[in-house]
């Protein structure tokens, strides 16, 4: 059985292979698209499929999603695939070094095994990153530290459509009579839809842990406004018999106490400093400072 691999859609062997296998219009079309989303297509004489690896790419902090496109028949399989993309390239090898010749069903379970196996350690990048998401929220919640929880929201939300559409898939691979997986890999596609679900119920439980996240956010910068205003608070309470004092012997009336004495200045600042004295103590015994 031949296996034609095609590193682009627009190669024009997609086209020659399309006429001499009778290949869909609507299949060919699929494969060129850039915002194709994972599915499973059978025709009278082939599987269909669609496939989105996830690669971290050497950086942890921006995982991406590459594409397979491969139409498996009876009587031959063709896969169109960036090669330079690392877990594309491993799908493919394992493929080629555990597959069978005269078998398309189970290279093409070969190559969505692989696919599901490489969403956990991408899984585990983000339990990484939330770890320390939440470390920096109680340490020092910024606005920089709020965009990343909004960032990894985003990134959660692209991958779980991928596996949403990775479990349907697996799911018609299971259930269409005509799907070109045989009875004896019928049991490993469903180990495959249960590692989707696993993966699934993680997803969901990140963005709970980045819900929490948010809550505590918001938590500490209400937290910390709250001390700012406690603080000026009780500056502007220290600050009050100076302000009255001073105000009231600021207005140039008669007959203020102390205002013929030589020595008032000196007696009205005693004064204000013993008001001020006091009022800390009643602040301590009320455990504002």
């Amino acid at each position: 059985m031949p296996w034609y691999e095609l590193e682009s859609a627009a190669d024009p062997r997609l086209d020659e292979l399309a006429r001499q296998y009778k290949l869909h219009p609507l299949h060919i079309e699929d494969c060129r698209s850039d915002n194709e989303g994972v599915k499973v297509d059978t025709a009278p004489h082939y599987t269909f499929a669609v496939f989105k690896p996830v690669h971290l790419d050497g950086n942890p902090s921006a995982p991406a999603f590459a594409a397979i496109d491969l139409f498996a028949g009876k009587d031959f399989f063709i896969t169109i695939a960036d090669p330079k993309c690392p877990s594309t390239a491993e799908a493919l090898a394992r493929a080629r070094r555990d597959g069978s010749d005269d078998n398309p069903g189970k290279l093409l379970y070969l190559i969505l095994d692989t696919i599901v196996d490489l969403y956990f350690p991408a899984i585990d990048n983000f339990d990484d990153r939330i770890d320390n998401l939440e470390d920096k929220v109680i340490d020092s919640p910024s606005p920089e530290v709020l965009q990343s929880v909004f960032a990894i929201k985003r990134e959660l939300i692209d991958l779980r459509r991928v596996l949403v559409n990775t479990r349907d898939a697996s799911l018609h691979l299971q259930r269409d009579p005509g799907s070109i997986i045989d009875a004896e890999h019928q049991p490993y596609v469903r180990d495959i839809y249960d590692h989707v679900t696993r993966l699934l119920d993680s997803v969901e439980t990140q963005r709970d842990l980045l819900n929490n996240t948010l809550d505590i956010y918001l938590s500490s910068v209400a937290n910390r406004t709250n001390e700012v205003m406690k603080v000026l608070t009780v500056l502007g309470t220290i600050a009050l018999p100076v302000l009255a004092i001073s105000g009231i012997y600021g207005m140039n009336l008669k007959g203020l106490p102390l205002q013929d004495s030589p020595h008032g200045a000196f007696y009205v600042g005693g004064i204000t400093l013993l008001c001020t004295a006091l009022l800390l103590i009643i602040l301590r015994k009320l455990k504002w400072l």
